[in-house]
């Protein structure tokens, strides 16, 4: 599985790169916004994977 984040994370990054070159403290600020919706987005899909990974094991499935 991919991580959920992954696009919230570059468009932050691009928006920190951006808000630097142009000298625009709120715009990095944004992009900094961003980078950690996307980081928290991930965290939560690595849980609710292991989470699966819990239930299923529990249940004596194997995972594919």
């Amino acid at each position: 599985m991919g991580d959920k984040g992954a696009m919230d994370k570059m468009k932050g990054k691009a928006k920190q790169k951006a808000g630097k070159i142009l000298g625009d403290e709120r715009l990095k600020g944004e992009g900094r916004a961003d980078e950690a919706k996307g980081r928290s987005k991930g965290a939560v899909s690595d849980a609710k994977e292991n989470l699966r990974g819990v239930k299923d094991s529990l249940k004596g499935k194997s995972r594919s």
